[in-house]
């Protein structure tokens, strides 16, 4: 499931893109600490952005700016601003796509899902926390440090990842395999956890993937 935050200080607006995000298959986040904005965007780790221009202590563009010297993560800006200025600043200042209000949701959702389309044909590294994962190469890294995981690893690795901080059960992880063709059966996903909790141990990461007991496994 996409994490898509909400940086937009009208509370209406706030409830009315959460609503719609949520009944869109998206899990939505609202940015309540806009004096550091920044920083939460980078410990949340979204998949994409809803940025308004008109935010508190610092406007969206500023904000967007600022971002881009740490984060390529996808920015739609969504601004009541109509002018051709604002629109030509926001795309040379990194964003992604360019929306004004009032818009029909159903165009919001479409231009959403071409953002991340776009985002997830063209990264071939992640991070989660210190380490980069090289998708292409199964590798994660930290400090020049290489660990090499296998494939069915790195499935694993990368759904836990981008469904961080919410459980997984072993039935999803399972269709996740099946659909990218690894077939596996219970044993060997359990197998295949203990091998990337081990791997993680080895760049500093023991309790990174958590079991809950009877429900599954959470990346903290």
């Amino acid at each position: 499931m996409k994490k898509i935050m909400i940086i937009e200080d009208d509370p209406t607006i706030q409830k009315e893109l959460s609503k719609l995000l949520e009944n869109s298959g998206y899990q939505s986040m609202i940015l309540e600490n806009f004096k550091e904005a920044k920083k939460e965007i980078l410990k949340n780790a979204p998949d994409l952005i809803l940025l308004d221009i008109n935010i508190p202590y610092m406007n969206g563009e500023a904000l967007l700016q600022n971002l881009r010297k740490e984060s390529n993560i996808p920015v739609i800006m969504v601004t009541s601003r109509n002018t051709e200025i604002d629109e030509v600043l926001s795309m040379s200042y990194g964003a992604d796509d360019y929306i004004t209000k009032p818009y029909h949701p159903t165009i919001l959702l479409l231009r959403i899902e071409a953002v991340l389309k776009r985002a997830n044909a063209s990264v071939d590294v992640i991070t989660y926390k210190e380490l980069k994962i090289n998708l292409k190469k199964g590798v994660i890294e930290k400090n020049q440090k290489e660990i090499y995981l296998t494939k069915n690893e790195m499935i694993i690795f990368s759904y836990l990842l981008n469904n961080q901080n919410r459980i997984v059960t072993r039935d999803e992880l399972m269709t996740d395999l099946w659909n990218n063709e690894e077939y596996i059966n219970d044993n060997a996903l359990t197998v295949n956890i203990s091998r990337l909790r081990a791997k993680l141990k080895e760049v500093g990461y023991e309790d990174a993937i958590e079991t809950r007991k009877k429900m599954g496994y959470i990346l903290l």
